[in-house]
């Protein structure tokens, strides 16, 4: 194929994916979420395609600002920049032009100009050092130890086996397992010097008699040269001339190929290298804790944990003292001992080890105070005590501590509906007040979650519930695919696609396994979704308070993300009511509610609405069903049974051939009170879970959940200041709601 016919192929298919984007493209639905990937791996099969693919999507891109095209913009953005990590090297006027489109973005509003500002810094990097982010992105997925970058990642996937049938969870597994088995430490390394050395070279490169030299090379030479290019690309960041950083480069290309005989076969030109799969891990989810513990073994792998068999208990904070040992809240009789501590703090010897548990601390001391922009930035980050300075020799000033950085970055990718995103709004709660009690991870770990829609072909038996509906079950993926057009056409193609490739999996006698890493269609949609979509959108979690009928039974507290529902319980006890209740209230469907709230307009402003009404159920949906609508509001639908009176008697019928007559009443609320004045049980189930289903239930309170570390530290100053009603201090300064972000590719677009 000549240059002309492969522009005009390339072309082609980006034309495609726009028309993708406008839903205007009925011959090839079954294709959709296939065409971007189609795409690229033309690039990997060709390298010599990545060039021509650059300079169309910039076209494409240009094309689209003259027109005012905003939506077509962010997808072109990242398939370009993919390819621009990718390719085995790009001309510097071809990333000028990109790098001048994404400044021009800034001016725009958000998300384009967040965008912009994102990949206008990447580009940089990328033009003073050809390779830096192909080689941060494979240090970082492959967990490959560097000290000019430190940085790790791992994506966790997690799956509920209550709620996708067992083929599913199994071809996800073996998908996975496949494409770790084919990577490997001394793999990835090889292909970072490849990449570097190729794209800092160029066509000078001898790429196959390089690859030939590394895979000659002994463990211990192979991680040497690693880490002399990993050094000199790092290296040349301050460089104010790509000159330099290409000196560099071609000197550790002779010395590394010095030795080496010259082939006497003709170079074939530039060949790619294509980005190693990320390291991946597949998870059941069967235990409450078990997402909170991989995440600090993610930071302290039992290999590296000073007490491995400690894992179940919650891991040391950032400055948390332990018990003094013979204290009397331990339990334990306490000896007299003769003391040679001077009682100052500067005399205390420094501890022998690092991991050393039973540390003592001077307790009631005057300490420096940290600065109250430190304190307002670890209370927002998880809240509890600012990072404490070791005790220090003495005649020597202590040094300053240094900040703690995010070095890990754990990528959580939720395979399934909305019930799956239910318990993820409870772990990330529990995770939240952990960490405002004793803060460990928010310093250390950068924790994103995304969400892949799985609708199984049939629901489970042991979590059914009521929806059949697959866009009911979906509502969140629902909103994010008419926010983001790119996440519709990438992600949310696969909640019908994953089960008919668990089908095909299951058909297949032989290793499944095997076969799938020929084709890792899955594992490259999950890895371009986790490295490209760092857009987060936020969804507010909200918390019941659940009253119940036996009085003896404490009030329970729970949060939820998408919906409550509520409806009427036949309960044994309300048929054993005495005569004289019975009477008094008038018998038919549904129960008696008093409703109490404060009612959201189209202005925004509230007002006080309280209702008493007879209702057969009260449903609160807090996902949107349009973007305009905002969030942070609950829709809350109640069905009102209208009461009429006839020559018969009392009955509910308000249309002589109807029985009963149902008037839905709906309204938009941040806060609502329910109560059943008749005691009358009812029955509350969350997001759509017939697990978080309770019972015997009078009442009700659901309000915006409050972040943990805002309201610890609302705590303590209202304990300061009692007579304080607003917020005062550092709490103003704290996000006062609770919302968990999920990430998509643009946001949310206006």
């Amino acid at each position: 194929m000549d240059s002309s016919e492969l522009e005009s192929d390339i072309l082609r298919r980006v034309r495609a994916l726009l028309r993708e984007l406008d839903g205007h493209h009925p011959s090839c639905q079954s294709d959709r979420g296939m065409l971007r990937w189609t795409l690229h791996k033309r690039m990997d099969q060709n390298p010599r395609t990545s060039c021509v693919l650059v300079s169309i999507l910039v076209k494409e891109l240009e094309r689209a600002e003259r027109g005012d095209l905003r939506h077509y913009i962010i997808p072109l953005l990242h398939t370009l920049m993919y390819t621009l990590i990718q390719a085995p090297c790009i001309p510097d006027e071809l990333c000028a032009r990109v790098y001048d489109f994404c400044k021009r973005l800034l001016t725009l509003p958000k998300p384009l100009c967040t965008i912009g500002l994102d990949y206008a810094s990447r580009l940089q990097l990328e033009r003073a050092a050809p390779g830096t982010l192909y080689q941060r992105m494979v240090i970082s997925e492959q967990g490959l130890h560097s000290a000019a970058f430190p940085c790790q990642e791992r994506i966790f996937i997690f799956a509920d086996p209550e709620l996708l049938p067992e083929a599913i969870c199994g071809a996800l597994a073996m998908d996975t397992e496949a494409a770790q088995v084919s990577q490997s430490p001394r793999g990835s390394m090889s292909c970072v010097v490849t990449h570097a050395l190729q794209a800092a070279l160029g066509d000078t490169c001898d790429t196959s008699g390089l690859r030939a030299r590394l895979q000659a090379l002994p463990p211990g030479d192979l991680e040497h040269w690693f880490q002399q290019v990993v050094a000199a690309v790092e290296g040349s960041q301050g460089d104010s001339e790509r000159g330099q950083h290409t000196a560099r480069l071609e000197r550790i290309y002779h010395s590394l190929m010095g030795s080496s005989p010259a082939g006497n076969d003709p170079q074939e030109g530039l060949q790619g290298t294509p980005l190693p799969s990320p390291n991946i891990s597949f998870h059941l989810w069967t235990e409450d804790e078990q997402l909170w513990k991989e995440l600090v073994l993610f930071l302290r792998p039992l290999s590296q944990s000073c007490e491995p068999e400690c894992l179940g208990q919650e891991p040391e904070p950032l400055e948390m003292p332990d018990p003094l040992p013979g204290c009397g809240c331990c339990g334990q009789s306490r000896f007299s001992v003769l003391s040679t501590d001077s009682g100052i703090e500067r005399d205390l010897p420094a501890p022998e080890e690092p991991c050393e548990r039973s540390r003592l601390h001077r307790k009631g001391g005057i300490k420096k105070k940290p600065s109250p922009l430190d304190s307002v930035a670890l209370l927002q980050a998880g809240g509890g005590k600012a990072p404490g300075k070791p005790p220090g020799r003495a005649g020597v000033p202590p040094e300053p501590a240094a900040p703690l950085q995010r070095l890990h970055t754990a990528r959580v990718v939720l395979l399934g509906d909305d019930r799956v995103l239910g318990r993820l709004a409870q772990a990330f709660h529990s995770l939240r007040k952990r960490e405002a009690r004793r803060v460990f991870l928010t310093p250390r770990l950068d924790l994103q979650f995304y969400h892949i829609p799985v609708v199984p072909g049939q629901p489970q038996p042991s979590a059914a519930a009521e929806h059949t509906d697959p866009e009911e079950l979906c509502e969140v993926a629902g909103y994010l695919g008419r926010a983001d057009p790119w996440y519709e056409s990438n992600i949310n193609t696969l909640g019908h696609m994953i089960p008919k490739l668990a089908t095909m999996v299951g058909g297949k006698p032989s290793h499944p396994s095997r076969a799938l890493v020929t084709d890792p269609f899955l594992t490259d949609v999950i890895a371009y979704y986790a490295r490209m979509g760092t857009q987060p959108v936020c969804f507010q979690v909200h918390s019941v308070k659940v009253l119940f009928q036996d009085p003896a039974q404490e009030p329970a507290e729970d949060v939820f993300l998408t919906e409550l529902l509520t409806q009427v319980q036949d309960s044994p006890s309300h048929r054993e009511l005495s005569t004289t209740k019975r009477k008094s209230t008038l018998e038919g469907p549904g129960m008696d509610l008093t409703v109490t709230c404060r009612r959201v307009v189209l202005s925004e402003r509230q007002k006080e609405l309280a209702l008493s009404l007879r209702s057969t159920g009260v449903l609160m949906k807090a996902i949107p069903a349009e973007e305009a609508a905002g969030q942070g509001c609950l829709t809350v639908t109640i069905t009102e049974i209208i009461r009429t009176s006839n020559l018969a008697g009392r009955s509910f019928s308000a249309v002589p051939a109807v029985p009963m007559q149902a008037v839905a009443h709906r309204f938009r609320t941040r806060s609502i009170k329910v109560r059943s004045p008749e005691q009358r049980p009812f029955t509350v189930r969350l997001d759509k879970d017939s697990r978080r289903t309770y019972r015997d239930v009078i009442g009700l309170e659901v309000s915006p959940c409050l972040e943990p570390s805002y309201c610890l530290q609302k705590t303590r100053t209202t304990k300061c200041s009692p007579e304080e009603t607003e917020d005062v201090g550092l709490v103003k300064y704290l996000p006062k709601s609770l919302l968990l972000p999920i990430n998509t590719f643009a946001g949310v677009i206006p």
